[in-house]
């Protein structure tokens, strides 16, 4: 492979700035810079040179030696004290060798060329860089640190033992097998089975955590959405009017409520429209709220919306600060009631959240899915007898190979670039 480096920090004037190189040449490349290299492992200063003699920087650098790196190959890195000059006169120094600057995600995508990682993970280690909230931060971490490829690879094993179980009986079909292994295999398709659907029960939540969850606010026009929307994101993100129908757009504001990425929406008061216009956002507001996670309605007790309230959604009465009846209410104008909203909406979203499962991706679910239905398939096929055993094996192989795509084993090139282009040079 070519030798390659980038920046591997981000852009701009920092404390430090790590340059990293890596592939067959790294050590050669780092030497013209700084002379002689440390053991592998332990970190030393050096000063760096350009081709002429001029000192470019005073940096630490450290050696990993293959396989023992993140890309599996020999990596050596510079950490720089990080300002923009400084990164710029040395990566125009490692422009002049014989190393090339690194494509986006190419390490990334060398570690597991190298078997340093699984697709899973590296998909993990994209989210982790992405990672926002605790949350993301937890889920994320738990795909690097492998836990999905872990539970794959003992669905593989199990039914690779399912298939060999199969397989014998086949080879023996004319002789007298001395043991009936249809139990066996029942028992391990059962488990594997039962627990791909119980990840896969869990694989809405884990996508939430993810990409956030949406939380609507609906209600009538002047019930004070946009003022709610405003006292929960603590700016005028919205613009608030005693003229009905101000709101014609669904405005959108990111929030973290106890580490859950979360986007609050201020819909269009729902109401008979008035004109095009109005009639439009309506329409947007209904869709959006329906598609929504949760809706906090902001509505009187007779109000009639065109959104229904559904199990786990959140009402509350309107204009709390001028109130005089006992009604359960909130005002985004004094805070009344909003810290009471804000616990019981995340409440809500915790509790979801509970129930997460490994899988975060679309392309997890669908592996573990087509899986799941091959084996259902395999169960019919056991039940049928042994003259269709031998289509349970190959179908059991079918099962094998979708969940093999979740890690990176069979089926995933073209996969690659579109995951590995959306990562930093440095990674």
């Amino acid at each position: 492979m070519d030798t390659i480096f980038a920046l591997a920090t981000a852009q701009g004037r920092a404390g430090v700035a790590v340059i990293r190189i890596s592939g067959p040449q790294s050590k050669a490349v780092a030497q013209k810079l700084c002379g002689s290299l440390p053991e592998a492992r332990r970190a030393t200063t050096r000063r760096l040179h350009d081709e002429d003699g001029l000192v470019l920087d005073h940096a630490l650098v450290l050696v990993f030696d293959a396989p023992a790196s993140f890309t599996g190959e020999d990596v050596v890195e510079f950490h720089l004290h990080g300002s923009i000059a400084v990164v710029a006169a040395v990566l125009r120094e490692l422009g002049k060798s014989q190393a090339r600057m690194a494509e986006p995600g190419e390490f990334t995508r060398r570690a597991l060329e190298n078997n340093k990682m699984d697709l899973a993970q590296v998909e993990g280690l994209g989210d982790l860089i992405e990672a926002e909230t605790e949350a993301q931060r937890k889920q994320a971490l738990r795909t690097v640190s492998g836990e999905l490829g872990a539970r794959i690879e003992r669905w593989r094993s199990q039914l690779i033992r399912a298939a060999s179980l199969i397989e014998v009986t086949i080879d023996f079909a004319d002789e007298e097998v001395p043991v009936d292994v249809t139990p066996e295999v029942q028992d391990l398709l059962t488990c594997v089975t039962d627990d791909i659907s119980d990840q896969l029960k869990g694989f809405a939540a884990a996508e939430r955590i993810r990409t956030g969850f949406e939380v609507a606010i609906v209600g009538p026009p002047n019930a004070g959405k946009s003022t709610l929307l405003n006292a929960l994101a603590r700016r005028d993100a919205a613009i608030t009017s005693a003229t009905a129908g101000t709101t014609r757009d669904v405005i959108e504001v990111r929030m973290d409520l106890e580490g859950l990425p979360v986007t609050l929406l201020d819909t269009a008061g729902l109401r008979e429209a008035v004109d095009d216009i109005e009639a439009e956002g309506i329409s947007r507001a209904v869709a959006r709220a329906n598609a929504s996670d949760l809706r906090i309605f902001l509505m009187e007790p007779d109000d009639t919306l065109e959104v229904d309230v559904q199990e786990g959604d959140v009402v509350r009465a309107p204009k709390a600060d001028s109130r005089t009846d006992e009604a359960l209410a909130v005002s985004g104008l004094t805070g009344q009631g909003v810290d009471t909203l804000v616990a019981e909406v995340t409440a809500s979203l915790l509790d979801r959240s509970q129930n997460a499962g490994l899988a975060t991706h679309e392309r997890h679910r669908a592996a573990m899915t087509a899986a799941l239905t091959t084996l259902k398939s395999v169960w019919s096929l056991i039940g049928a007898g042994p003259d269709r055993y031998d289509i349970a094996a190959e179908e059991l192989r079918v099962a094998i190979r979708s969940l093999e795509a979740v890690v990176g084993r069979v089926d995933v090139e073209n996969l690659l670039d579109e995951i590995f282009s959306s990562f930093c040079l440095g990674k």
